[in-house]
């Protein structure tokens, strides 16, 4: 009985089944590419947004949103619209004066909303100390975003103290760089957008340095790690 010959593969066909694979990564390295971008705009497109809001209410009302003393004359809220004290400065532990809040940093976007500046209804209620998604939105990611008067940003978040816009933390490291290229300088310690550790309610903020961290060192010759591919980081956007 003859045994039956095994045939194996001519090279017309293994150079075949390589082109397929090599088309299959191909494709899905594209799709990862295009999903990047998109969420790359949409953040970019958020803090457009926020950032323009801001400096409209400055020109209507000549105050800072959350700051401003007169909101609940000229800005109309469900029930006495909360206000801030006035000293041209939003904060997230603000001194009180008649009546203002502490928590100006979440009274913004309640402030941005009901002046119509600011999609979204939020609503700040008078002694909320905590992020909620009725009063504060949410990156892409589902996180908290920030406007505040500190230097939570740069180098262990050690910043000099200024008004910045946070994206909060769950941010792709490859979104941030991409983002950084974008409309910056494209490192994490230098320009207007900084890597920030900020996560609301005490959740879990971004890292620096390490195997899973959101920069390769903390020098402002550092890099954002994209090796790491951390999905745990943050940036603020200097206002």
């Amino acid at each position: 009985m003859q045994a039956n010959a095994q045939r194996g593969f001519t090279l017309l066909e293994l150079a075949i089944f390589v082109l397929i694979v090599g088309f299959l990564l191909a494709g899905a390295l594209k799709g990862q590419e295009m999903i990047t971008s998109a969420k790359v705009k949409r953040l970019a497109g958020q803090l457009d947004e926020i950032r323009a809001a801001t400096l409209g209410f400055q020109d209507r009302f000549r105050a800072l949103p959350g700051d401003y003393a007169d909101a609940a004359t000229y800005i109309t809220c469900s029930g006495p619209c909360p206000f801030g004290n006035g000293d041209s400065r939003i904060r997230a532990n603000e001194t009180p004066l008649n009546g203002s809040e502490v928590h100006e940093d979440l009274l913004v976007w309640t402030h941005l909303a009901k002046a119509g500046l600011l999609k979204g209804n939020y609503q700040m209620n008078a002694g909320e100390a905590l992020t909620t998604p009725e009063n504060s939105p949410t990156n892409p990611y589902s996180a908290y975003m920030q406007i505040a008067f500190d230097g939570q940003y740069g180098i262990s978040s050690g910043g000099v103290a200024r008004h910045n816009l946070k994206t909060g933390p769950q941010v792709p490291v490859q979104v941030l760089m991409e983002l950084d290229r974008k409309i910056d300088d494209g490192k994490p310690y230098t320009g207007i957008l900084q890597f920030s550790d900020f996560a609301a309610n005490g959740s879990t903020g971004p890292a620096e340095t390490g195997p899973v961290s959101c920069t390769t060192a903390q020098t402002l010759q550092a890099d954002w790690n994209i090796l790491a591919s951390a999905t745990n980081c943050g940036a603020a956007l200097l206002l």
